[in-house]
């Protein structure tokens, strides 16, 4: 979502040389590609005058300290503001209240609400809280059958809604339940419209006030730039937003809604959407955020993402055939791949790392279909066949080729990819990690 941003921004950095000190005149040029470039991204316009301007007040009279550059100071500067701008620090859910803790969802339609309501339960499930989620939208019937799969397939308890029935009767009857059955958290899932219109605003400021939720969380479609701060600014007047959940961070929009909606509402970013799975709802660290926008990555999200993904025992087993250079077979390859998927596949990892090495891993085509192909042919091997691929002749590789939809000239592709793969392995087994480098470009599944 910010590769434009992120590009645009990194020209600054080359700018400004062989300055001592950073004054007005000599980042007059480099402010303004930063101006340019937050514009270009959808920010909003008193955003990004504000933003400048605060950058200006910080940057102007800062020595040039150390083995830094002049560049390499203003994007320091301008770093620390992104991060402030966005919020400053990772903002925690409330729940300094008597159980149930209350939290309404509200936004427009089509930004996710719903889906939001499943992600933001599993993710309260695993921290052992118990959970009832009830849906007040009865415009859009399908929006409480979707919210009852949702609950089922997270694990948590759902109270029962109809279109017939008022939606302030709906939430009231939720609120009851809960604290008759002892939950910790009740999330209210709210109806929204293609546009802001009074009878709605009315309908979820009397939903606010019958529950008194101690979170009231706006959610916002990443993809919708400036009309995401209109909305922003629509529901700021109307409910004591507390938080705001971004979603579809990962779409191709120019994310200027990240950066406008913190400063427009006034509340803090706690949640940012990431995908269609339910696992897909990560904790906003606007520090982190502002190092991946600045091309600087966002190492410590993945080193999270692969504590709470990989397979530890399966990752040391592992490395215990990478140790010896033997016993690598294709159910280790397939190992692989489901653990890259949890982690949010290739490009979900790349989309985290520094921009010069994720641009160098983009040397190579990243294709998550190709991924679950080759998951899906190694599916259709027996097990002998995993362990021992030389079995796979020409009459096999045709029974697997059918039995995973795919062409024989796919299987071969893969057995190619996995002998390579297994090279790499050997080499490293032999301490030439060198050569391995060398020759990676095409051995991770997925890339070619």
């Amino acid at each position: 979502m910010f590769d434009n941003l992120t590009q645009r921004l990194s020209r600054v950095v080359k700018q400004l040389r062989g300055e001592a000190r950073l004054t007005d005149a000599n980042i007059q040029d480099a402010l303004r590609e930063v101006r340019l470039a937050l514009l270009e991204a959808d920010v909003a316009l008193p955003v990004v005058k504000e933003f400048i301007a605060q950058v200006r007040d910080k940057a102007v009279g800062a020595e040039v300290v150390g083995s830094l550059t002049p560049g390499q100071a203003l994007v320091g500067v301008v770093h620390r503001e992104l991060a402030s701008l966005m919020g400053g620090a990772a903002v925690p859910l409330d729940f300094a209240t008597q159980p149930p803790a209350v939290f309404l969802l509200a936004g427009l339609q089509g930004a996710g609400k719903t889906t939001t309501v499943g992600k933001l339960a599993r993710l309260l499930r695993e921290q052992k809280k118990k959970i009832l989620v009830v849906s007040a939208d009865v415009y859009r019937p399908a929006a409480i059958e979707q919210l009852k799969t949702l609950a089922a397939q997270v694990g948590v308890d759902w109270f029962p809604s109809a279109p017939d029935q008022l939606p302030v009767a709906i939430a009231e009857g939720a609120l009851d339940w809960a604290r008759r059955h002892y939950h910790d958290v009740l999330i209210v899932d709210t109806a929204g419209r293609l546009a802001i219109d009074a009878a709605m605003m009315q309908e979820i400021a009397a939903l606010h006030a019958a529950v008194t939720p101690i979170e009231t969380l706006f959610v916002v479609d990443a993809m919708q730039g400036q009309d995401a701060v209109n909305t922003a600014r629509a529901f700021r007047e109307t409910l004591p937003l507390t938080g705001v959940i971004l979603t579809k961070l990962d779409g191709d929009a120019r994310g200027g809604a990240a950066l406008s909606v913190r400063q427009v509402t006034g509340a803090p970013i706690k949640f940012v959407g990431v995908g269609e799975k339910l696992d897909g709802l990560e904790v906003f660290h606007p520090e982190r955020m502002a190092s991946r926008i600045l091309g600087m990555g966002d190492v410590l999200s993945l080193i999270e993402d692969a504590h709470k993904s990989v397979d530890i025992e399966e990752a040391q087993k592992l490395a215990k055939k990478v140790r010896s250079g033997k016993g690598f077979d294709l159910d280790d390859f397939k190992a692989q791949i489901v653990q890259m998927r949890k982690m949010g596949g290739l490009s979900g990892m790349l989309d985290k790392l520094p921009a010069e090495l994720a641009r160098a891993a983009q040397g190579a085509t990243v294709n998550e279909r190709k991924m679950a192909r080759i998951e899906g042919i190694i599916n259709s091997m027996t097990p002998q066949e995993r362990t021992k691929p030389e079995l796979l002749k020409a009459s096999r590789k045709r029974r697997i080729a059918a039995g995973a939809g795919v062409s024989v000239q796919e299987v071969n592709q893969l057995l190619g990819q996995f002998e390579q793969t297994q090279k790499m392995m050997k080499m490293v087994a032999k301490g030439g990690m060198q050569k391995m480098m060398r020759g990676m470009k095409g051995m991770l599944p997925g890339m070619r």
